[in-house]
């Protein structure tokens, strides 16, 4: 069978070549046997197109894949930038924070959020070997974050302000009204016992006012979006956007008295 498929291969060969040979000499018949050889020209020069397309399309597969690596390395290392950036940035602003309050204070940063009452309540990597004990209160460059309610040795619980069972005395800082600041489930605050004739407006300030000793003097609570009328009809209450967006903590101080 092999010697068989030699001889093939032979003769072909000297045909191909005797019809060659026959079209230079002859020039009436170089037309009809150059369309003999077009044929299996044509079948090669397409499987050559194929075959450079399959290897040019591999190539380009393999750099695009190594591309997409350096892509996913150079997102990464930028997202890393990024978020250096911002902690540096959160931390230089509580660092000011901390030299411009008349108030000894601890930083610490946010580790986790009570599985309980995730809404309402943060879990801190400072605790009670580090001087913070139950009450204590937290702020940050904002304004007011909330109290201690729980301390470890080396983590502590702080319920926020916009805790429903959290209550602080505030005043208007424009008109200095005073009102009792509570937490609400919608995550609001509520300015209460306003008076009905009481000096209070959309977007004033509102402020720790110091009555007891639990919160400083003068810490940001937040700002008046909505006021309304209680249903006795005797006073009214007023929405506060807190000045500290909760969802969003990293990093907070505790005032030590």
């Amino acid at each position: 069978m092999l010697k068989l498929n030699r001889k093939s291969i032979i003769a072909a060969t000297l045909l191909l070549a005797f019809l060659f040979l026959i079209s230079v000499l002859i020039p009436t018949l170089r037309k009809p046997v150059l369309n003999v050889f077009n044929l299996p020209m044509a079948v090669f020069s397409f499987f050559r197109q194929e075959l450079g397309g399959l290897i040019f399309f591999h190539s380009n597969l393999v750099q695009a894949q190594k591309l997409k690596s350096k892509v996913d390395l150079l997102r990464k290392q930028l997202n890393d930038r990024n978020e250096l950036y911002l902690e540096n940035t959160r931390l230089r602003s509580l660092l000011s924070f901390k030299e411009t309050i008349p108030y000894k204070v601890i930083a610490a940063r946010v580790i986790g959020r009570d599985p309980s009452n995730w809404s309402s309540a943060i879990i801190i990597d400072k605790g009670s070997s580090n001087g913070i004990k139950n009450g204590f209160v937290s702020v940050t460059f904002y304004g007011l974050v909330g109290r201690v309610i729980e301390t470890s040795a080396t983590a502590s619980k702080i319920m926020l302000l916009n805790d429903s069972n959290l209550n602080v005395s505030a005043i208007v800082q424009r008109s200095r009204q005073e009102g009792l600041v509570c937490g609400s489930l919608g995550g609001s605050l509520i300015m209460k016992y306003l008076p009905k004739d009481s000096d209070i407006r959309k977007s004033d300030i509102i402020l720790t006012s110091g009555l007891t000793n639990i919160y400083p003097k003068g810490l940001a609570v937040g700002m008046v979006v909505d006021i309304g009328q209680e249903f006795s009809s005797l006073t009214n209450y007023a929405i506060i956007r807190p000045a500290v967006d909760f969802s969003a903590l990293e990093e907070v101080l505790v005032i030590i008295p």
